[in-house]
């Protein structure tokens, strides 16, 4: 089991908030960190999506007041969403008791339902976490280009071959498709949102083209923004932002979109190993995608991500805004001997931002001129990591 850096966070918000949300997708280990992090204190865990632990809760008042000196752990919390109005209540007494945190740690891999659901009961009381798979910083820097082709999912990155890796991603899209998309969003055919999926797989890393996806499900705009809007809040699809700030310029003001894990992606587009993938039209936009997830999560809280793009097509593939208000531009390239494009110096001289980088496959880091470095993701993703 590899150790995961959230784990820090974790322990953190927990000793200083009454109510914990744990985020993510399917099988990314959010069970495991939760059971990690009770291991070391007085705790008890419930799976909600099991009926006899639900049947536990039926007078969850009474139940929590006989646990009061624990943490309790609701997993798929979004089951019993009449739960969180009790929790406010349990909550607000503990804190006239001198019971006030690290009372309660919920997870959920539905963040539209959590989000809201939480964020209307339990306003001021509650924060938010959100657990994606493995990263750049939690792996063996020699298997980063492994973590690229299966991603990052634990079963999958660390499966004993890559026909098991792509098996077990297999199983997670039909899972998803069969039986979790149809309890958490609209009916939907699965095999509509599969091609809807695999779509977005082959068109991740350009900016969105609504109509042009619709006309090819034969739906229309509005059905594909609901089909996007589901796999966002399903934290499977990354919507980045473009920047919007005024630079002076005419700016592309869609979103570009990305399968948020890499293996997923190739699992979608049947790659089956590396040598696949790097003879495959999508490599370069894939391990885009792989370096803008291992970076969004290495990023310090607060920080703010958009890519930049002209409408005469300057650009820049990450704008990462730090909580300082400090922008750092990074360019990603597939290429071991990667150049600045001239495009890149031209949105730099738009945006001025205070750090420049070409993130590039191997791991030496050098100049390519006075303020632009090549580095490699793991270096990058440190540096940022400890930036504020």
């Amino acid at each position: 089991m590899l150790p995961r850096r959230l784990s820090v966070r974790l322990n953190h918000l927990l000793r200083h908030s009454p109510a914990v949300v744990l985020l993510g997708p399917r099988q990314v280990g959010k069970t495991t960190l939760a059971l990690e992090v009770g291991a070391q204190r007085p705790s008890i865990y419930l799976d909600l999506e099991d009926e006899d632990e639900r049947a536990k809760l039926s007078n969850p008042t009474r139940y929590l007041a006989d646990h009061e000196g624990e943490l309790v752990i609701l997993d798929e919390v979004h089951r019993v969403p009449e739960l969180f109005q009790r929790l406010r209540g349990v909550i607000d007494r503990g804190r006239r008791d001198g019971k006030a945190n690290g009372r309660f740690l919920l997870l959920g891999s539905a963040a539209m339902d959590l989000l809201r659901q939480s964020g209307e009961t339990l306003a001021g009381r509650i924060s938010y976490l959100e657990l994606g798979p493995f990263d750049a910083l939690e792996v063996d820097p020699a298997e980063i280009e492994t973590l690229w082709v299966r991603g990052g999912f634990p079963r999958s990155f660390l499966a004993e071959n890559d026909d098991l890796s792509m098996e077990w991603r297999r199983d997670f899209i039909r899972t998803y498709l069969e039986r979790d998309v149809p309890r958490f969003g609209p009916r939907i055919p699965g095999e509509t949102l599969r091609r809807f999926w695999k779509m977005l797989a082959h068109n991740q890393a350009q900016v969105m083209n609504a109509a042009h996806l619709a006309r090819g499900l034969g739906v229309d705009g509005k059905t594909v923004a609901g089909y996007l809007d589901l796999l966002v809040d399903l934290l499977l699809v990354r919507r980045l932002a473009p920047w919007h700030r005024n630079a002076g310029k005419r700016l592309v003001k869609s979103p570009k979109v990305y399968v948020r894990d890499s293996g997923i992606a190739h699992a979608l587009l049947g790659i089956r190993d590396k040598e696949a993938l790097l003879g495959h039209p999508v490599v370069g936009q894939t391990w885009e995608s792989f370096i803008i997830e291992s970076l969004v999560a290495a990023a310090p809280d607060g920080a703010e991500a958009h890519f930049y793009r002209t409408s005469n097509g300057t650009g820049i593939d990450l704008v990462l805004t730090l909580p300082s208000g400090k922008l750092w531009a990074v360019e990603i390239k597939r290429s071991s001997a990667p150049k600045i494009a001239r495009g890149f110096h031209l949105a730099c001289a738009d945006l001025d931002p205070e750090r420049r980088f070409i993130v590039y496959p191997g791991t030496e880091r050098f100049p390519l001129d006075d303020i632009t470095d090549a580095i490699g993701v793991v270096e990058l993703a440190k540096a940022l990591e400890s930036a504020r």
